[in-house]
């Protein structure tokens, strides 16, 4: 039989539309669950009736063995710890405390089976692009106008971020919204990250990933569609509407690069902002030569010397603790410290983030043996600044978080995205915008997307 999207698309709706009615991806009741189950039954029978050539759409779910599980918990709880810091602040990193403290809850009481919950019922698949297999959520609206989105996750995140706005974005009616403002949702996992495959051979850099993903929404049968991307994701995003495709409407990102070539050479030397800035631009000058001087060590190694991080594989204290001193903007590592020790510290909020949220992020990684494999993508982008300007000639929606790595001027945005069709500011949420504040961001990205309909 062969592959057929419209076939899919009737199974999907009817899917998306249990999806709707459900608080973040979370089931609301057996009945709920049961439809649910019933549709990912008949999409699995349909996908496997695709054959095997390598287009074909695999169904997809999780089921990690028990094994390994009882193995992660022994490494964790066999950790070999270090000194205590020598000062009282997390200026040497994430204190000794803070990490026992998640530790011991990762390796008692926490439950990686409660994240396959959320995740199997949701529709996942996996497809060969290029030579390699990629793995995707796609959830469509039961709204029939609903606009094609591809949105694409970061580094140190997942598909684990999206989760909390699949129920927003396609069905925004039971979050206050409009019909008009649905989107059918495409969530993939970066090449060599979760469960899509690592890369053997070197070449998967974010220009590569991003027509990857042009090859990913056509064969799902998405003559045209959207982006969105934050952090790696939005250099694949940014390399998406460079690239300009003719199915690709536009594009919204919450990390837009628009630092001028100009003002990058002069933070590269270490100069004071250059004279006639405005007050805006002096701020993001400000803030992202701090993220260049004390918070961006992690990346500078994984962009030289990403297979040196082995520790990252053999340790999963060593793995949370990496994960969990990127944080995000808020002076590193801001609200995630808040996620996992339950409280806000020094004013910022985890938002929508639990401690749970950000152990399944850490235990996907774990689990997949993906750490290095996705420190690579640092190398293969090559050093490029995700705050460099781009050179945007579509459609582009910015929003503009206040804990994100700098808040990006209206002026350098024009000048870098030069079809801007929305840009705001926002008055919450941070670097990780899509987990802390799942609500206000598929607000955003309606907002943003809305003159493109």
């Amino acid at each position: 039989m062969p592959y057929n999207a419209q076939n899919r698309r009737h199974f999907l709706s009817a899917a998306g539309a249990t999806i709707a009615g459900l608080e973040f991806g979370m089931f609301g009741s057996d009945a709920a669950a049961r439809s649910f189950s019933e549709e990912q039954a008949a999409a699995r029978q349909f996908a496997q009736q695709t054959g095997n050539d390598a287009t074909a759409i695999r169904p997809f779910q999780v089921n990690v063995p028990q094994t390994q599980l009882i193995e992660l918990r022994r490494r964790i709880n066999a950790t070999n710890w270090p000194d205590r810091e020598t000062v009282t602040d997390d200026s040497q990193g994430v204190p000794l405390a803070t990490i026992q403290e998640l530790a011991r809850y990762w390796g008692t009481d926490y439950d990686w089976r409660k994240c396959e919950a959320k995740l199997n019922p949701l529709p996942q698949f996996m497809t060969e692009i290029d030579g390699l297999d990629i793995h995707f959520i796609e959830v469509r609206s039961k709204h029939d106008n609903a606009l094609p989105l591809i949105v694409t996750h970061g580094w140190p995140g997942s598909i684990i971020e999206q989760l909390k706005i699949v129920g927003p974005l396609t069905n925004p009616i039971a979050y206050g919204a409009s019909a008009s403002d649905a989107f059918h949702l495409v969530i993939p996992s970066i090449p060599g990250y979760g469960f899509s495959a690592r890369p053997a051979t070197a070449g998967w850099n974010p220009a590569r990933i991003a027509r990857a993903w042009v090859v990913l929404m056509t064969r799902l049968g998405y003559t045209r569609f959207v982006a969105q991307g934050g952090d790696v994701g939005a250099l694949i995003t940014n390399a998406m509407a460079e690239q300009a495709p003719p199915e690709l409407l536009g594009m919204h990102t919450n990390l837009p690069g628009t630092i001028p070539p100009e003002i990058a050479k002069a933070q590269a030397c270490g100069d004071p902002p250059p004279a006639g800035l405005s007050a805006e631009e002096s701020s993001a000058y400000a803030q992202s030569r701090e993220f260049k001087a004390k918070h961006s060590a992690y990346g500078a190694m994984m962009t030289t010397r990403p297979q040196t991080l082995y520790g990252l594989a053999d340790s999963p204290i060593g793995l949370a603790a990496w994960i969990l001193d990127h944080g995000d903007a808020y002076g590193q590592p801001g609200s995630m410290i808040s996620a996992v020790l339950g409280r806000t510290i020094d004013g910022h909020s985890a938002g929508a983030v639990t401690r749970d949220d950000f152990l399944d992020n850490v235990t996907l990684y774990w689990l997949t043996n993906t750490a290095i494999s996705a420190a690579r993508l640092y190398w293969e982008n090559m050093g490029k600044s995700v705050l460099a300007a781009v050179n945007v000639s579509i459609p582009a929606a910015v929003t503009v978080f206040p804990g994100e790595l700098y808040q990006a001027p209206r002026s350098w945005t024009e000048r870098a995205y030069r079809k801007l069709v929305y840009y705001n500011r926002v008055d919450k949420g941070g670097h990780f915008a899509a987990w802390e504040q799942p609500l206000l961001f598929s607000e955003e990205v309606r907002a943003g997307f809305r003159s493109l309909r």
